[in-house]
């Protein structure tokens, strides 16, 4: 009985003693908090006698700093440095720490030293020094310690990751990317390499330097993929995709790819708009791979990535639309109308329809490819899209709305379903029905594709921003319809009715919507000089509106391509970085006048 009862005393005694501790520690960073350095230290004393813990230990030499408790800190570290051998490096640390707080640089840094030295064989402490001395802006002993760790375990593939970090912080980019392309190479983990990269070559010269290691490594070690991988990724991240193009078509053939890999960066290259790139690698898969799968797409790809390139390059040429059209033509005649050919009839179609005039035809075709890909709901529903546009580029509004409803109806939850809600919003827009498009426009901000809900928001905002400032509404209505014209492709009409608008409409909150429309429609008919004049009234009477950076920006932008002016664009972009500081366009108008200045940019 009396040896259970000495027992149950004993263990009472040590939890309490655990208590005790446990509040000494709660206690110490209570004043902490509260900036009561006295007390603080009182119970940080009595805590760390007993039990070891980093955090505490630099709370307490905080402390000894605001107090300048020089001599109680001193007494202190001395006694722990001898007292507690195992962790002799933190206190010989905290040491320097509180000397440099005295202003005693020489003696902080041999104390730094013994605290090197106390790690001694330790691999993983000196790892965590090292990161403490990183934290303490330090990283010349944290490049030191982890060299010696290395040296300590005869082994120099450890630690890479840390030290790369290091040389980050020492600006030697040399030593960062080889210990990073060695890491990479050794673990064949080239996710944690670029994701490294990625955060530590932002500056040009690293970046430039990074593309020559990774050349010279390719030609060192040519049967190493690694290389080729690491490089394709970086010029995908600067989108340059005639270089990623090099090195893929590179690795397709050595690693027998069979094309997949290339046709993926031609996608990518098509998403970034780098409809020339893309066409490049597109024709490339064609000509490589005439018995592939891939052919029928390849194909097809090579003349949309030029459709969107004759899209895009103002003004439009029905010369080249009219070529397009026969290349569509000799791939549906040499794969027949099938699965494989349906999307190249829709291009068909479209095209047709909005650049041709040709509406009888273009509805023809869609026939053809809704019945040839009518087992592939998706797409027969996308040709209804399309379907009820060409009814609205015919002046059609009632068979078109009757059409997006029917995919509505289909496509209930999905996507289509959202995008023929969206266009049924604007042809209630275009017709003036306001209220009507405004409560489908409320929904549909909550759609679940970003890109819907930005443009029901956007159109939402422009309806609500511009109506209910006068009873007919009759700003807005003639807007409004002058946005249907240019959906139907009949800008001159609308450019005569914007002219009119804006003599109109000057004092109103549209004047600057009005100006918008008007340049971005010259610019279509590529009229730059008519573009400008209108952008530059933009700027100067209405630059503290939503307009006001877009204008700016795309006036420098004609200047710098179209009107081929360098000194009025560097003068524009200038202008636009410090008048609109936190706009989109400044970090793209930043490198633009750079390259106009003849900085080299890589």
């Amino acid at each position: 009985m009396k040896k259970v009862s000495s027992w149950v005393l004993m263990g009472l005694l040590l939890s309490g003693a655990a208590a005790v501790g446990q509040s000494e520690k709660e206690m110490a960073e209570e004043y902490f908090k509260n900036n009561d350095c006295p007390k603080a230290l009182t119970y940080y004393t009595s805590f760390l006698k007993t039990t070891f813990e980093k955090n505490a230990l630099k709370n307490y030499t905080n402390c000894i700093i605001k107090t300048k408790a020089w001599g109680d800190g001193e007494q202190f570290f001395k006694k722990q440095t001898k007292n507690d051998a195992p962790n002799a490096s933190w206190y010989q640390l905290y040491w320097s720490v509180m000397l440099e707080g005295q202003g005693k640089a020489q003696e902080a840094a041999k104390r730094v030293e013994q605290s090197i030295a106390a790690s001694g064989t330790r691999i993983e402490l000196k790892r965590d020094l090292s990161e403490e001395f990183r934290a303490m802006n330090k990283p010349e002993y944290a490049k030191q310690i982890l060299i010696e760790a290395r040296e300590a375990a005869k082994r120099t593939d450890i630690f890479q990751l840390e030290l790369a970090s290091v040389y980050r912080d020492l600006n030697a980019p040399e030593q960062m990317i080889d210990e990073l392309l060695s890491y990479g190479m050794r673990y064949q983990n080239i996710e944690v390499v670029q994701n490294m990269l990625q955060d530590f070559t932002k500056d040009e010269k690293e970046q430039a330097l990074l593309e020559k290691v990774l050349y010279d490594k390719i030609q060192k070690f040519p049967a190493e993929g690694f290389y080729n991988e690491l490089l394709i990724w970086y010029q995908i991240q600067k989108k340059d995709f005639y270089k990623a193009f090099i090195q893929e078509r590179s690795l397709d053939k050595r690693f027998k790819h069979n094309g997949s890999r290339l046709y993926n960066l031609g996608m990518l290259a098509l998403q970034n708009v780098d409809y020339n790139n893309a066409g490049t690698i597109f024709d490339h898969l064609v000509k490589e791979y005439p018995k592939g799968q891939l052919y029928p797409v390849a194909r097809r790809m090579a003349i949309f990535a030029r459709e969107e390139q004759v899209k895009t390059t103002y003004p439009i040429k029905r010369s080249e639309v009219q070529k397009l059209l026969g290349q569509y033509q000799q791939l549906v005649d040499e794969l027949g109308v099938n699965v494989r050919t349906v999307e190249a009839l829709r291009n068909m179609a479209i095209l047709n329809a909005f650049y041709m005039d040709d509406f009888k035809k273009a509805i023809e075709i869609l026939n053809t490819a809704i019945d040839a890909g009518k087992t592939e709901k998706n797409f027969v529903d996308k040709c209804k899209l399309d379907l009820g546009d060409i009814y609205l580029l015919q002046g059609e509004p009632w068979e078109a709305t009757l059409v997006y409803s029917q995919v509505e109806k289909s496509q209930k939850d999905d996507l289509l379903g959202y995008e023929a809600k969206l266009r049924n919003a604007k042809l209630h827009y275009y017709k003036g029905e306001f209220e009507l498009a405004k409560a489908v426009l409320d929904i549909l901000k909550k759609a679940t594709s970003r890109e819907i809900a930005n443009d029901a928001n956007e159109l939402s905002l422009l309806i609500m921003d511009n109506t209910g400032l006068d009873s007919t509404e009759a700003a807005m209505k003639q807007y409004s319809s002058v946005e249907l014209l240019l959906f139907q492709n009949k800008k001159f009409e609308a450019l005569d009715t914007l002219k009119q608008l804006y003599t109109k409409y000057q004092n109103h909150s549209l004047a600057d919507e009005i100006l918008w429309l008007t340049a971005e429609t010259y610019m279509k008919l590529d009229s730059n000089q008519q573009a400008m004049e209108n952008l530059k009234v933009l700027t100067t009477k209405y630059g503290h509106d939503i307009y006001g950076d877009d204008a700016l920006f795309v006036s420098a932008k004609l200047y710098q391509e179209k009107l081929k002016d360098k000194d009025l664009a560097m003068k524009l972009y200038q202008e636009l970085m410090e008048k609109y500081p936190g706009s989109i366009f400044v970090a793209e108008s930043r490198k633009r006048f750079r390259l106009l200045r003849g900085d080299v940019i890589n």
